[in-house]
């Protein structure tokens, strides 16, 4: 059991073009597939200038065409960007295309930078996820529904009854709108999930229990000499770290990423890791379910097929 994430970060040094890294991310979905993976997450930023992937549904319909059984989740679907009626439409058919093992974990967004890019207030966020959330909902019935003043109908409809929707967010208002609103919730900062299970409670749904308590983020890359490794991926290290930590600064949101001077510093930290195939099997044991980042802060394709190759060989042969 393992799963896979991008975020298709190209940052200007990359050695390979904006195309070549996203076609090797559709074959490496394709690749893990095959494999058993059970998950492969995909997020969304915009304006960056690393060209982080800014529309993850287009990606996960091609994924989707080329997967069978891995469930593909937007990991986060960042609503008030979006159009409600437009994104209903949109998720329903990329849910026909992936037949069904679509997931949105909506988020508010966080960056300011992106809300100028859009021009919406921050404000607006909670407004504006709630309508999202409501309208796909009504939208995936098949039924006609009052939306802003008019009544419309949203064909087709997705699997079943649509995608399951959970809520990102770190405050008490991401948590409490979750109960009220989605399938479940994913905290970025896991202090928040005492109020989603108060909500619950609160509501009178089935209590959700303690929720995680690990710090999360951490990045593993699996290579037979590990400091010859560093030399080649330190700086994608660097790139990601740094890149998380001027948005958590300009946004004011607590984020597991800090900036770092020097690749020696960072490493200390152990949010990012390079070990051996043999020490990740000792780590992992038996009932682990990593999720990997096999292109994180941008590592090229090449150097990222060796990290699942390593992996195939450790736990899937």
């Amino acid at each position: 059991m393992f799963g896979l994430r991008f975020d298709l970060r190209h940052p200007p040094f990359s050695p390979v073009s904006f195309s070549e890294r996203y076609r090797a991310c559709v074959d490496m979905c394709e690749w893990a597939d095959q494999r058993g993976a059970f998950f492969i997450g995909l997020s969304e930023h915009h304006g960056s200038d690393d060209g982080y992937l800014p529309s993850p549904l287009p990606l996960a319909a091609a994924i989707g065409a080329r997967t069978a059984n891995a469930m593909i989740a937007v990991s986060a679907l960042i609503a008030p960007f979006h159009d409600p009626l437009r994104l209903a439409e949109d998720v329903a058919v990329v849910d026909l295309v992936c037949g069904g093992r679509l997931t949105l974990i909506v988020g508010a967004g966080y960056v300011p930078s992106e809300f100028e890019m859009f021009g919406v207030p921050l404000s607006e966020r909670p407004s504006r996820v709630r309508e999202a959330v409501t309208t796909m909902r009504a939208a995936w019935s098949g039924e006609p529904f009052e939306y802003r003043g008019r009544t419309v109908t949203v064909r087709p409809t997705p699997t079943g009854s649509g995608p399951m929707i959970l809520l990102g967010g770190a405050s008490e208002g991401s948590a409490r709108r979750a109960a009220h609103i989605a399938d479940g919730f994913v905290p970025s900062d896991n202090a928040c999930w005492e109020f989603y299970r108060d909500e619950c409670l609160a509501l009178g749904k089935p209590d959700p229990g303690p929720g995680r308590t690990e710090a999360g983020g951490e990045v593993v890359i699996l290579a037979e000499d590990p400091k010859a490794a560093l030399v080649d991926l330190g700086r994608y290290f660097m790139h990601e770290t740094n890149s998380y930590a001027r948005w958590s600064e300009e946004s004011g949101v607590p984020s597991p990423y800090r900036a770092a001077d020097d690749i020696d510093e960072l490493m200390t930290r152990g949010q990012y890791r390079i070990v051996t195939p043999d020490e990740y099997r000792a780590e992992l044991g038996d009932a682990a379910a990593p999720i990997l980042h096999p292109m994180v802060g941008g590592i090229p394709p090449d150097l990222a097929w060796r990290h699942l190759h390593l992996f195939e060989e450790a736990f899937l042969t």
